[in-house]
């Protein structure tokens, strides 16, 4: 799979056609401004409310019809935007709707362009009614942009973005946004963009992934002082539709509820449920790209995993010459997601980006799954422009052509969580060559030292006597020879140290978590390793 830059990543297969407004949504479009019906008339207050039921219906419809794939030809204008110009189009605040809420939501809607070229419906619900958002020049600030002719009355939109007072009562922060296929990406307090979700991804890893895309939004109007905020949303592609519900909950740890039904086009159709994708350049555990005075460079440093054996399992992220994908299989998965636990400023020492401040993704599921597994996929980089890590869970049968396939999650956005893995946690993994570990022995030809630092949970209590401890260090080829743990003071914890040796050019998975007598101290560290 070919490098994709994130810029192109989320905008080579943007936000899709809109599809034709039907029924009461279509005999109340040319009454409505703003999102607002005028002196608050409804043309048939006895029509059922628009939900999900009714996004799942055209789903359902739509895919039993050919795909049309064919985007409108965007105008010439627009078309031969460059980034940095599309930017400079912005949506001006004092035209946001649902302004006239007190405590709520703001909707500002983003421009074509660019990389954005396929239109995406956005509609707004009130009092059960949607209605599109009208198309207006107006709505934008073109900056430098200067144009020979006036652009279409229908060119449309690349998608939206809802702010809300999430650090200051008095300032509206971007607190959610949908641009480009089905990305999307939220923020709790404190948090700055970094990792992106998914609705879904098909094939992800393989020469066939399909991107699919959103076609239509639609957006219920904010209750006054409220923090939640309803969306539906009807993806589309050759490979699947979908019909999707996301309830956002702004606030300290920013959380959205999503509730999903797919429809397959085509058998043996490989999904890959509440994907996230991140960037991993370099960090402590993978020094193969350096960048100068930056130690790190990463939006997340690791993959966290909760099974159905209530284990808590941690797997630092790399950037790998190669490809490399791997599967995590549990028959009934509790939750999983990409973190950034590194909030140490020295870590990265980039006082524009502050990768410190980046948000983690957790997923935990909130209807059964079934058998799957949890894969993650590492792609090499060169450079901190391209998301190179996804991650999702891959059910273990395909979803059957024509019949509902329905399930349900919840991702929570957060920059620590205690209850998440709340045993000692993995801080440090290193790895470098061998050596004897304080004894006369011999270092064995080959052997790779990896030093793994743990803290939380009821480690400083083994501090000061890390001989009551032990690292449980395991194997899957090769073999562990020798292992110690130390007190480690500077971060109130212990530190395991291990030596693996196995044959030149093999590749083994590597575990190792700590324990006091029968008690498990940490979560389960691993780790994959070959052999030079």
């Amino acid at each position: 799979m070919n490098d994709i830059t994130r810029r192109r990543l989320l905008g080579a297969m943007a936000a899709a056609a809109s599809v034709e407004t039907t029924g009461l949504a279509r005999a109340v479009a040319q009454t409505v401004q703003n999102g607002q019906i005028p002196n608050g008339q409804i043309p048939n207050a006895q029509a059922p409310r628009f939900g999900f039921e009714d996004v799942a219906r055209r789903v359902r419809d739509l895919a039993g019809a050919p795909f049309e794939a064919a985007p409108p030809q965007l105008p010439e204008q627009l078309d031969r935007l460059d980034f940095d110009s599309w930017r400079d189009i912005r949506f001006k605040p004092e035209r946001a709707l649902f302004a006239n809420i007190p405590g709520a939501f703001r909707l500002q809607t983003f421009h074509l362009g660019f990389l954005y070229k396929r239109p995406v419906t956005v509609n707004t619900i009130r009092d059960g009614i949607p209605t599109p958002i009208p198309y207006s020049p107006a709505l934008f600030d073109y900056g430098r942009n200067k144009f020979d002719k006036p652009l279409p009355i229908n060119v449309g939109f690349a998608g939206f973005r809802l702010h809300y007072p999430l650090n200051d009562p008095h300032v509206f922060d971007e607190a959610i946004s949908f641009l480009g296929a089905s990305y999307f990406r939220f923020l709790g307090r404190g948090q700055n963009y970094g990792l992106s979700a998914r609705a879904l991804c098909i094939g992800c890893g393989d020469n066939g992934e399909v991107f699919p895309f959103f076609r239509e939004f639609w957006i219920e109007t904010p209750q006054a002082g409220s923090n939640r905020a309803i969306i539906y949303a009807l993806l589309d592609s050759e490979a699947a539709t979908g019909a999707f519900r996301f309830e956002l909950t702004a606030g300290q740890e920013s959380v959205v509820d999503v509730q999903a039904t797919l429809f397959a086009r085509r058998a043996n159709v490989k999904f890959g449920l509440a994907p996230l994708t991140s960037m991993y350049l370099t960090g402590e555990n993978d020094r193969r790209m350096r960048d100068g005075y930056r130690g790190e460079l990463h939006d997340s440093d690791g993959l966290l995993l909760h099974g159905d054996t209530k284990e808590w399992l941690w797997r630092p992220l790399g950037n790998p010459a190669q490809a490399r994908l791997t599967s995590f299989a549990d028959p009934n998965l509790r939750g999983f997601g990409l973190m950034q636990r590194d909030r140490d400023f020295d870590s990265y020492q980039d006082i524009e980006l502050a990768y410190e401040t980046r948000p983690s993704y957790f997923v935990e599921p909130q209807t059964p799954w079934g058998e799957g597994a949890v894969e993650l996929l590492e792609l090499p980089t060169p450079d901190e422009t391209n998301d190179n890590i996804v991650v999702s869970f891959v059910g273990g049968a395909a979803p059957e052509v024509g019949k509902p396939f329905s399930y349900a999650y919840r991702l929570t956005s957060l920059l620590d969580l205690p209850r998440l893995s709340p045993n000692g946690r993995t801080i440090n993994t290193f790895a470098t060559s061998a050596r004897a570990l304080g004894s006369a022995e011999p270092v064995t030809p080959g052997a790779q030292r990896f030093i793994v630092d743990f803290a939380g949970g009821e480690l400083a209590y083994f501090v000061n006597d890390p001989s009551q401890v032990e690292v449980v260090a395991t194997a899957s080829k090769g073999a562990v020879i020798r292992s110690s743990v130390a007190a480690n003071p500077h971060i109130d914890g212990l530190r395991a140290m291990f030596d693996v040796v196995t044959k030149p050019g093999q590749t083994t998975d590597l575990r190792a978590f700590l324990k006091a007598g029968a008690q498990t101290l940490t979560e389960t560290w691993t780790f994959p390793w070959t052999a030079p």
